[in-house]
């Protein structure tokens, strides 16, 4: 049932909205929440109604506003108490954007920024490890791009440009599976280029 709230104090909108969010309405809470930080911009609930706001779009799969509420209340905000929760859930915003590896990556590469922020600022935070093993999970799929375009190009018989996507992959993503397939990779098209002084530093990499 929706609830005429035009002449509540902030404190009594901000439980109204906190009801339809417990009920999952989702666009009333949208709704009341965007009004509680029009009408009462110094109130005591205003960060709590900056983080409903972006839990209300996250709960509704809308990520891009999500990360978009969580930051406004990182950067106007800085000493709300749920600073440390929006920075993870910013990160974790970009990480459900996340698309598979064939494809444009910059929101991987946002997510993985964002969790390390989240561990730089907050590293004795219980979810620490889980934003440690997303971060590993996005770096795996940066790899596989990269590591695919290579063998791509190698394919193609663009050689210079095959060897320079598998060194990448070898020395940006080294603590990733690809890597040593990339250097193994690397290594088969020098020799097939004929350039085995090269293959041999490369090979002694590889043993190393």
């Amino acid at each position: 049932r929706i609830k005429d709230t035009a002449n509540l104090s902030a404190e009594e909108r901000f439980q109204v909205a906190k009801e339809y969010y417990d009920d999952r309405t989702f666009d009333l809470a949208i709704s009341e929440f965007q009004g509680i930080l029009l009408q009462f911009p110094g109130s005591e609930v205003y960060d709590d109604a900056q983080f409903y706001l972006g839990m209300s779009r996250f709960q509704r799969s809308e990520y891009l506003l999500g990360a978009s509420e969580f930051s406004k209340l990182i950067r106007n905000i800085p000493a709300s108490s749920f600073v440390p929760e929006s920075q993870y859930r910013l990160a974790e915003c970009y990480y459900q954007l996340s698309p598979p590896y064939s494809l444009d990556q910059r929101y991987s590469r946002k997510a993985i920024e964002e969790f390390q922020a989240f561990i730089d600022f907050f590293p004795s935070d219980e979810r620490v490890p889980e934003a440690e093993k997303k971060i590993k999970e996005l770096t795996d799929k940066l790899a596989e791009k990269e590591f695919n375009s290579a063998y791509i190009y190698e394919k193609l018989e663009y050689y210079t440009a095959a060897l320079q996507y598998y060194t990448n992959v070898a020395e940006l993503y080294h603590d990733t599976k690809f890597a040593p397939k990339a250097l193994a990779a690397k290594i088969r098209v020098l020799i097939e280029k004929k350039r085995t002084t090269e293959a041999g530093k490369e090979i002694e990499n590889f043993i190393k």
